[in-house]
């Protein structure tokens, strides 16, 4: 079974209670989805078994001996990425790969080459098997990366009964669309804002184009009450099932503080019991 956890937008908790999920299982394939800012290898730790450079595109590159500063690949780039001064100079940041500068140039003097600064990570960790990609400042392609983490943990999920969770992105881009594609089932984080609100059904809306069960959980609802009242009212019209409401409690900081989930730090706490009462209704 794959279970995405996904937010309409950043700050909702989304990535305590992915952790939280997978610290509920002996074994379990976690996958950390935000490739743009991945953080649950701070929290668990994993080994790094295997690391695996992602290429992310391509980039030209100048032959500074045969380059003739014609000027032809400065008219042509429409990117702002080269400037000519004795030779031409590529500026990577601005340079989108389109490759018409080298397939131009009278001398041959660019060419383009893979960018593979961006790294996936593979190993064990205290519930089983992590995997997670960090794209390198600048580079694009994350929905694409995604897709590798994804298929990569294809290898550890041995039969249908196996648990993998997605902790997935904010946003309803690329990235979240790839993550939550063909899962078994999705879990929305919110929590009681005008603007939680207004992402959790863009959200929803998203989810259900996929033909995916849905679920949501409001976190921090104890911080507004009429707008949480609110939330619950209209998954109940929208027939979405709020598996959890879960209060702020200084408990969720002070375990991240100690390196550990919820369900680590206390197991006992509300928040840790209605997670597992969540988590249990949802799969049974």
């Amino acid at each position: 079974m794959e279970i995405a956890v996904i937010s309409g937008k950043g700050g909702s908790g989304k990535s305590s209670i992915s952790a939280a999920f997978m610290s509920l299982f002996p074994q379990v394939v976690a996958i950390d989805c935000d490739v743009d800012a991945s953080n649950l290898y701070l929290l668990f730790h994993p080994q790094h078994e295997k690391t695996l450079s992602f290429v992310t595109g391509q980039h030209a590159v100048v032959n500074s001996d045969i380059c003739i500063a014609c000027g032809k690949c400065f008219n042509l780039c429409r990117f702002d990425a080269i400037r000519i001064e004795k030779v031409a100079v590529i500026d990577e940041i601005n340079c989108d790969g389109c490759g018409l500068c080298a397939r131009f140039c009278p001398v041959n003097a660019i060419s383009m080459k893979a960018v593979d600064k961006s790294m996936i990570y593979i190993g064990a960790f205290r519930y089983g098997t992590m995997i997670y990609g960090r794209l390198a400042p600048g580079e694009e392609n994350s929905g694409k990366m995604v897709n590798e983490l994804r298929r990569l943990s294809s290898e550890f999920v041995k039969k249908k009964e196996s648990i993998v969770i997605l902790d997935g992105p904010p946003g309803i881009g690329c990235p979240v669309m790839s993550t939550i594609t063909g899962v078994d089932k999705v879990i929305v984080v919110t929590e009681p804002t005008l603007s939680g609100f207004s992402d959790l059904s863009r959200t929803i809306d998203l989810v259900r184009s996929r033909q995916l069960p849905v679920y949501v959980i409001i976190n921090k609802c104890s911080l507004n009450k009429r707008i949480s009242n609110e939330i619950n009212r209209w998954c109940n019209q929208e027939s979405i099932p709020v598996i959890a409401s879960l209060p702020f409690d200084r408990q969720m900081i002070d375990a991240l503080v100690a390196g550990k989930t919820i369900v680590e730090y206390n197991p006992n706490s509300e928040i840790a019991k209605s997670l597992k009462k969540a988590l249990s209704d949802m799969i049974n």
